[in-house]
């Protein structure tokens, strides 16, 4: 069910000045990510403006920031500096078709299953490239760091809208700290005419055009104007995946943070198809697509934004910044937007993660260590999918070990071997070195009850061991297979023991029961 905020004035009146909030400091960045991707600073707060509505009409995630991000825009470049901007418009189109089907197939469930180690690093890194990401604004357009009163005044005023969004809210939460910060820092800067860098210097050095603005109008559709061939396909597919990858990780996970953080839950799968429908309008209107943003979703929830008007505000406040206010929008001090990020940073880095080192297992350390160094040195997605691999093998290796044998011999002097644990792909080589084919006696029992066969590994690991005692001329009995193990079993098939009764009914990985 749609609801576009709670109840009451208090709610709506959160949303907008949140949404204002979040508006002004997506500027800087749906700028900044626009140059990342290799394209003019409109098709970026376009693409900032659509996402933001669209995913926050239609999105799982009320309270969630979407627009132009790093993470895609990196991926972008290459596209657009080998084909051009045609291409990638068609390559968002063809990811956001990507990402509707996946929320069709609901793919976004599976986010669930990312592991705590994951999170908590992919929350780290992010907030160390949101940190590293703004030091940038302390250089100048060549490189050089700045010295003297300029690097004095931008740490004076970073440091002034830090202390205003963190005591303000002791005072009066009438109005977002963050939005307080910036109007207070950017008056203060007209008045005693501070000599500090406002969005408008950021803009025209990226463009390296004195007379550059942010002003526009509308989006306007339009068709990209490539080819429509199986050569173009072939071109723009492996971004498109990509990108939709690239786009869903960053979102769901975002998704799952902000969860937390206002202990409701988000749908995974229609967030998959508002992030996908967004992406394909941002490819006919000119937009170079997104996904969500860590940053700009912290600066709305902290600012008070939790309903959908929240994301629509932002949209709608960005867009009034093209058409009409981006004289005013200008004039902001980078100092203050750079303040209002630090506070973000901290706000979102784990510091009690600092508190688990010796506490958890190293190795769910090590993963979220990990998780958060490739995030840093590499791109979101890589890193979550090197931390999900990661732990799926320590959880393999770790389970290898729980697979156990209890030995027994019966009064008719027959061994039996009771095991206990999972039979799976890791723990085949413990499970092959309990038995002793060519010291046991005449008569052998195995006793599945206790365990559970798991996969395709596991059923070869069976038939081996069965034909190791065949040739040794021992006599082997198999006990409480399911019956699906039973069927898998080719050498060993016709030494199990089938008791309707006792055995066990459960479904085992194979192909070959496809």
């Amino acid at each position: 069910m749609f609801q576009l905020t709670c109840p009451g004035r208090k709610c709506i009146q959160n949303d907008t000045l949140s949404g204002l909030t979040v508006a002004l400091a997506l500027v800087p960045e749906a700028i900044a990510f626009a140059f990342v991707a290799g394209v003019e600073p409109l098709v970026g707060l376009y693409a900032a403006f659509m996402m933001g509505l669209i995913t926050a009409v239609i999105g799982g995630r009320p309270g969630m920031i979407s627009g132009a991000t790093g993470a895609m825009a990196v991926v972008m470049v290459a596209l657009v500096s080998s084909d051009g901007v045609e291409y990638l418009f068609a390559a968002v189109i063809l990811a956001g078709v990507f990402q509707i089907s996946a929320g069709i197939f609901r793919v976004g469930k599976f986010i669930r299953m990312v592991p705590h180690p994951v999170m908590l690093g992919f929350v780290n890194g992010l907030a160390i490239v949101i940190f590293l990401a703004q030091m940038q604004q302390f250089q100048t357009v060549d490189g050089e760091w700045l010295t003297g009163n300029p690097m004095y005044i931008m740490l004076a005023l970073i440091a002034l809208t830090m202390a205003i969004i963190f005591f303000l809210p002791k005072l009066t939460t009438a109005i977002p700290s963050s939005l307080a910060a910036i109007i207070v820092v950017t008056l203060l800067v007209i008045f005693l005419n501070l000599d500090t860098r406002t969005v408008q210097d950021v803009l025209r050095e990226m463009t390296q055009d004195p007379t550059a603005t942010i002003a526009g109008g509308l989006p306007t559709f339009h068709l990209p104007q490539v080819p429509f061939t199986l050569e173009t396909l072939y071109i723009i597919l492996p971004y498109s995946i990509i990108l939709a990858a690239v786009g869903l990780i960053e979102s769901l996970l975002t998704l799952t943070l902000i969860d937390e953080l206002t202990e409701t839950r988000g749908k995974g799968n229609q967030e998959c198809i508002g992030q996908g429908v967004a992406n394909t309008v941002n490819g006919v209107f000119g937009g170079m697509g997104g996904c969500a943003m860590i940053g700009q979703s912290m600066i709305n929830i902290n600012s008070g934004g939790k309903g959908r008007l929240s994301g629509i505000s932002a949209a709608l406040f960005l867009l009034s910044f093209i058409l009409f206010a981006s004289s005013l929008i200008e004039i902001i001090p980078i100092a203050a937007l750079v303040g209002v990020m630090f506070i973000v940073v901290l706000g979102t880095f784990e510091w009690a993660s600092f508190r688990l080192f010796g506490k958890i297992p190293a190795a769910d350390t090590f993963v979220g260590m990990l998780v958060a160094f490739v995030t840093v040195i590499s791109d979101l997605a890589v890193a979550v999918i090197v931390g999900v691999i990661v732990s799926a093998l320590v959880f393999a290796w770790n389970h290898a070990k729980h697979m156990l044998a209890t030995i027994e011999t019966n009064k008719y002097g027959a061994k039996i071997y009771m095991l206990n644990g999972p039979l799976f792909f890791s723990s085949v080589h413990t499970f092959s070195e309990i038995f002793d084919p060519k010291n046991d006696p005449q008569e052998v029992i195995i006793d599945f009850a206790n365990a559970r066969v798991y996969d395709h590994s596991a059923i070869e690991a069976i038939d081996a061991i069965a034909e190791r005692y065949v040739k040794a001329g021992k006599t082997l009995h198999i006990r409480h297979l399911s019956q699906e193990c039973t069927q898998l079993l080719s050498k060993a098939g016709n030494l199990v023991e089938v008791n309707m009764m006792e055995d066990p009914d459960y479904h085992v990985a194979d192909d070959r029961l496809a």
